[in-house]
């Protein structure tokens, strides 16, 4: 899980990143960036509820 933990925080990293660069520097190829951090996002805070919610039962 803390795996898991880090690759979210890596993840969120590369999106805050991006999105400073697109909205402060009008940078459309950070917003690209962004866009798909978020996609990587949403699909590692889906697994982390998962194994959150296996942990829990445990």
């Amino acid at each position: 899980m803390k795996e898991l933990v880090d690759k979210v925080k890596e993840q969120w990293a590369v999106f805050t990143e991006n999105t400073e660069l697109q909205v402060e520097k009008g940078n459309k190829a950070a917003g690209m960036r962004a866009r798909k951090a978020s996609l990587e996002l949403e699909k590692l805070l889906k697994e982390f509820r998962k194994v959150s919610l296996e942990e829990s039962k445990k």
